[in-house]
């Protein structure tokens, strides 16, 4: 068996289950090539590779805050800074056996005396959790272990002693009572222990790690620590968990037995000019190459699925003639509605299904005083395009109204109202986003791309229009239906079906027809056929792409994006 320079060295540096890291320090080979030679041995059974999600246990970004700075709060949780507030003074450790024996000694009352605190004849002492309780007229202190000292604390303190301000009180005497560090009743705080809790102790030694660049994982801890782990889980952002792969390398003992026997040998793998020259590489031996092996992928920069779509419906709208035109997101009811004909109480037009906007309230029209009264006249009574138009009294405050644009086809409007008759025949696109007040579901959300695109000819009709769409939808590589549909705006209408092979069905894409005559005489001012057709593109890229949901083309899935990118 063959083996490549770097496999040798791993083996003779395997002699028991080690991690790449500990195999690179032995062979002084780089981390990547560890893993690459590893991947080959695994694969000739002379390895076993192992690998496990572990947890790495950090400071988060509110832990960094309060325990890495000097100045705030003095690195501790609020609870601890409940206790601190109820400390007076220390109590040196030799008269612990005193104490333990609940003897009232005249050294215990000198420690009192000396910080102010007379004890009276009548005081007692009781051992409780954590520490004793003195009784001293009709004042209770507490006195605990903490670091190896004896610390005299308050036994009681009410909580409005406390200053506010500084911390959040109520949190830190929640904790207190969470921790059984106190009893808390009538806002009244009773000690029952002061010792530092596991969790005080994680954070400790978290402080210390990060000041050392050093890394804390879960099996690093003790059963003790694993429950101060389990108590920050429930403070926000205090610790930070990272999941992380670790691998182990185990030598097999096929591999043990060849990396006995076995030598870094002089098998070069490409040739050199000094080799060339010398005459040297005729002593060589060459090692075998082995197209089979695996090496980590590589993934440059590339476009997004979604955007790739789009770029190739820009192309084939051009091949076909199509000049591309964009309008503004932030648009105006007049040219988002009023324009197409929509009546002012159409249900598209309700908040419920269109993101009007606070600020701007209003926009600037263009063609607002040369189209306004025209526009007007046609929702009333029809104008002179020979419909009755709408029969209601249309209000201009709403046709002001500012709002995000639902389709492109206000892009198309606009254009239709700088068009002249001298520049006919035209054929112009429109890829863009709009909005639409949508429950997010797998094919409907607020936001997404729409293609829009008209023929303005006075030679076109009908069956133009159907053989446009299907040239369209062709060069995407569908097959398509077509299905009369109603459209307030155009008249004839059509919907455009496509048949998707893996569910069995036909899929609604897009809608087209033939504008009306209170759409194109109003802001052409002439009689012509304009063709119309418009699909959502985000639903047309999710069938291309094989997804059953067109939330997935905006998460960010790298393995995904990986395997689809262009």
């Amino acid at each position: 068996m063959e083996l490549h320079p770097h496999e040798i060295k791993i083996l003779k540096s395997l002699k028991k289950r080690s991690s790449p890291e500990d195999i690179a320090k032995k062979s002084g080979l780089e981390i990547s090539a560890i893993m690459r030679a590893s991947s080959w041995l695994a694969t000739k059974g002379l390895v076993k590779i192992e690998e496990k999600i572990i947890e790495e246990i950090s400071l988060g970004n509110e832990g960094i805050v309060f325990f890495m700075g000097d100045d705030l709060i003095n690195g501790q949780l609020y609870e601890r800074k409940i206790i601190d507030a109820m400390y007076l003074f220390r109590v040196p450790t030799e008269f612990e056996t005193d104490l333990k024996e609940a003897i009232i000694s005249d050294e215990l009352k000198n420690i009192f005396e000396t910080n102010k605190k007379p004890l009276s004849e009548s005081a007692t002492i009781k051992k409780v959790e954590g520490g004793w309780q003195i009784v001293n007229e009709r004042k209770i202190y507490f006195i605990g272990r903490e670091n190896e000292e004896l610390k005299t604390y308050k036994g009681e303190l009410n909580i409005s002693e406390l200053k506010s301000g500084e911390f959040d009180i109520g949190l830190g005497v929640g904790w207190l009572k969470k921790k059984n560090l106190a009893i808390v009743e009538k806002g009244k705080i009773t000690l029952i222990r002061t010792n530092k809790t596991e969790d005080e102790k994680l954070l400790k030694l978290l402080k210390e790690l990060k000041k050392d660049e050093e890394v804390l994982t879960s099996d690093d801890l003790t059963p003790e620590q694993k429950e101060g782990l389990e108590l920050l889980k429930t403070r926000q952002d205090v610790i930070k968990i990272s999941e992380r792969k670790k691998i182990w390398l185990s030598p097999t003992q096929q591999g043990m037995e060849i990396a006995g026997k076995t030598d870094v040998g002089e098998s070069i793998s490409q040739l050199t000019p000094e080799l060339l020259i010398s005459g040297k590489w005729k002593k060589k031996k060459f090692r075998a190459y082995d197209i089979g092996i695996y090496v980590n992928p590589r993934y440059p920069a590339k476009r997004h699925p979604l955007q790739k779509v789009l770029d190739e419906i820009r192309e084939i709208c051009m091949r076909m003639g199509f000049e591309e035109v964009n309008g503004p997101m932030v648009e105006s009811a007049f040219w988002n509605f009023d324009a197409l004909f929509q009546p002012q109480d159409h249900p598209a037009r309700d908040m419920h299904d269109t993101f009007y906007l606070k600020q701007p309230a209003k926009v600037e029209i263009p063609g607002w005083d040369e189209f306004k009264q025209t526009i007007k006249e046609t929702h009333e009574r029809g104008w002179k395009t020979g419909s009755i138009g709408w029969d209601y009294e249309w209000d201009e405050k709403i046709a002001q109204k500012s709002l995000l644009r639902t389709h492109t086809t206000s892009v198309s409007a606009r254009y239709l109202s700088e068009l002249t008759e001298d520049r006919l025949p035209v054929k112009i696109f429109s890829i863009d986003k709009n909005f639409r007040n949508e429950s997010i579901d797998y094919k409907h959300l607020p936001e997404f791309y729409q293609v829009e695109g008209i023929v303005v000819d006075k030679n076109v009709n009908f069956r133009n229009l159907l053989g446009i769409l299907k040239q369209f939808y062709d060069d995407l590589g569908f097959k398509v239906r077509f299905r009369p549909a109603y459209f307030p705006y155009t008249e004839p209408s059509l919907e455009v079906e496509a048949w998707v092979e893996s569910r069995g069905e036909w899929i609604e894409l897009g809608g087209a027809g033939i504008f009306r005559p209170e759409v194109v005489q109003p802001l052409l001012g002439f009689e012509c056929p304009v063709l119309a057709w418009g699909l959502g593109l985000d639903r047309l890229v999710a069938l291309k792409l094989g997804l059953e949901d067109i939330r997935e083309l905006y998460r960010c899935d790298l393995d995904w994006l990986r395997k689809n990118m262009a």
